[in-house]
């Protein structure tokens, strides 16, 4: 039975992503391996390594997505390790709100930031005000230090979704591991290198894995910094261009292959070493209580990562309430009427329930699809199973306007998937969309979850008359439910605010989803942005309590859920 099922598992999922990811990169790749005469050609690619300029894309882009990654995680380690292991005064508070990272729209972030560090904002503003800058000569710190700048921002924006898988791996560790190295003197930095490290290896390179690429293939911060010297920028710009440029379609293959090269590297030096926790029915890790001046230092940790992440929601939020903010610290008007016009808007309303639809249906079908995929790759000796787990990572590797752009030709008129086109109804092709760009979380968090818990209790379970798919569904769904719960989050919060899709696939109002209908919002005149900064905040407000919600759930039975 749980070979049959396996079987089905994976030709349905090679199925569903050879329609829905294969096939569209293939109508965008096609156009970088086919000369003008129609005929297949390698030129282009070729001519793609020689270009020194493609070549400093492709080096900014490894560079980018290396430092931000390492930066991510030397603030989530921290963070989710205090968490999991100490008591501090207002954990559970501290916890929900570091979350909080996840909820910023793209454009109105890039408001936010450009408010704070542009020629004519607050940052200069305070710096003229007491005198140690020239008003005549601001500095413009988007234009010094951008790759610096953008590294710190992405790894400031990046580190909860590695925050929430070293959660979840650190709850699932079992704690009797770490109390017998003390019990033979391995105690403090040296059993955390020792011992709790190395156990938490499938986590780390899950987190790390999605960290990665997700910034290896980044757009919206290099765009914000309008620095354009990195690979997705330059597909991006080549793909609007009108001449039809076969060079964008070539870079779009050498992302992917980079991408895929990245993670069987990280594969084999991180996901080799899996180890199964054997004692989570008697074993409970438990935080302990600690002296005020470690508690005070907890604290301090979490604020300054809070504060510095949330800079740009902060300036969102402040604009939103201005009726005009230009070379000052705090805008001089104040009012609530963008709210008002905001939410009585024909955009907003619509845009909202719109966005809960997609992203409410999108996050159980990557649910559905992650558990069975992550079953299959960790609990069968499937031939091809590699394959799949490596398939399901790809969409990540794809900048979202590829896959837009994709969707868009293969459901034109004429073609296999007419049925779906997005002129007359996007609905269940921004559902897919969606659901295939976000699937990685959910297989990652599921994988991992899966491989810290032993196989031992579905085969006692079996061993008493439990057929195997009953007890993978009685025992071990349980058993993960932290790492699928993180797993939802993260998909549910990325999909509310989904750019590159929701723009070129809604294209009636009555579809737009939130994040196109702050795109309108943006470039309408006169009020338009802080219109945009106002449906911005109750964006942010609303994901913002969803997360918090979850966390907090989360947390109470972080505990409880491996008890057996």
């Amino acid at each position: 039975m749980t070979k049959i099922f396996s079987i089905v598992v994976f030709f349905i999922s090679v199925i569903f992503l050879g329609c829905f990811f294969l096939w569209p990169i293939w109508q965008m790749l096609q156009g970088g391996f086919t000369n003008t005469d129609g005929r297949f050609t390698l030129g282009f690619f070729r001519l793609a390594f020689e270009n020194p300029i493609y070549i400093q894309g492709l080096w900014n882009a490894i560079v980018f997505a290396t430092a931000s990654t390492i930066l991510a995680l030397l603030i989530a380690m921290p963070l989710a390790y205090f968490a999991d292991r100490y008591d501090f005064f207002g954990k559970k508070f501290f916890t929900s709100v570091v979350l909080l990272p996840l909820i910023l729209p793209p454009f109105v972030g890039a408001i936010g930031v450009q408010q704070i560090f542009g020629t004519h904002g607050s940052l200069n503003a305070g710096l003229i005000h007491f005198g140690w800058m020239d008003p005549g000569h601001p500095y413009d710190w988007l234009s010094h230090y951008k790759f610096l700048g953008m590294i710190l921002l992405n790894a400031l924006g990046l580190f909860p979704v590695l925050y929430l898988n070293l959660v979840a791996v650190l709850a699932n560790l079992d704690p009797a591991l770490e109390e017998a190295a003390g019990n033979l003197g391995c105690r403090g930095l040296r059993r955390f290198y020792k011992i709790t490290l190395p156990l938490m290896g499938p986590g780390v390179f899950a987190g790390c894995t999605v960290a990665f690429i997700w910034s290896f293939t980044e757009l919206g911060i290099p765009l914000i910094f309008d620095y354009n010297r990195i690979l997705p920028v330059q597909i991006f710009f080549g793909l609007k261009d009108i001449g039809n440029n076969p060079f964008p379609y070539a870079l779009v293959s050498v992302m992917l292959m980079f991408s895929i090269v990245f993670y069987v590297l990280g594969k084999g030096i991180l996901g080799r070493r899996n180890f199964s926790m054997m004692a989570k029915a008697t074993h409970v890790s438990s935080s302990r209580k600690i002296p005020l001046w470690k508690q005070g230092f907890c604290i301090l940790l979490f604020t300054v990562v809070i504060l510095a992440a949330l800079l740009p929601h902060i300036a969102v939020v402040i604009r939103s309430f201005a009726s005009d903010w230009y070379g000052t610290v705090l805008p001089h008007l104040w009012t609530g009427r963008n709210y008002q016009i905001a939410l009585g808007h024909p955009l907003t309303v619509p845009a909202i329930q719109n966005s809960l639809i997609y992203s409410g249906c999108a996050t159980l079908l990557t649910l559905l699809l992650g558990i069975s995929v992550a079953f299959v790759v960790v609990r069968t000796k499937l031939p091809g199973r590699h394959i799949l787990d490596t398939l399901t990572m790809l969409p990540l590797a794809v900048p979202g306007l590829v896959m837009a752009f994709g969707y868009l030709s293969m459901s034109q008129k004429g073609r296999a998937f007419a049925f779906l086109n997005p002129v007359e109804n996007p609905t269940i092709l921004l559902i897919i969309a969606y659901a295939v760009r976000k699937l990685p979380f959910m297989v990652r968090s599921a994988v991992a979850g899966l491989q810290q818990t032993s196989y031992t209790y579905e085969e006692a379970a079996q061993s008493l008359g439990c057929p195997p798919l009953k007890a993978s569904l009685r025992i071990t769904l349980p058993l993960i439910m932290a790492n699928l719960m993180a797993g939802g989050l993260l998909v549910f919060s990325q999909t509310m605010l989904e750019v590159s899709d929701s723009i070129i696939l809604a294209q009636k109002q009555q579809f737009y989803p939130i994040t196109k209908a702050i795109y309108e919002l943006m470039h309408m005149l006169a009020d338009g942005p802080y219109l945009a900064c106002a449906l911005g905040v109750w964006t942010m407000l609303f994901l913002g309590i969803t997360i918090i919600g979850f966390s907090s759930l989360l947390g109470k039975n972080l505990g409880s859920i491996f008890r057996a």
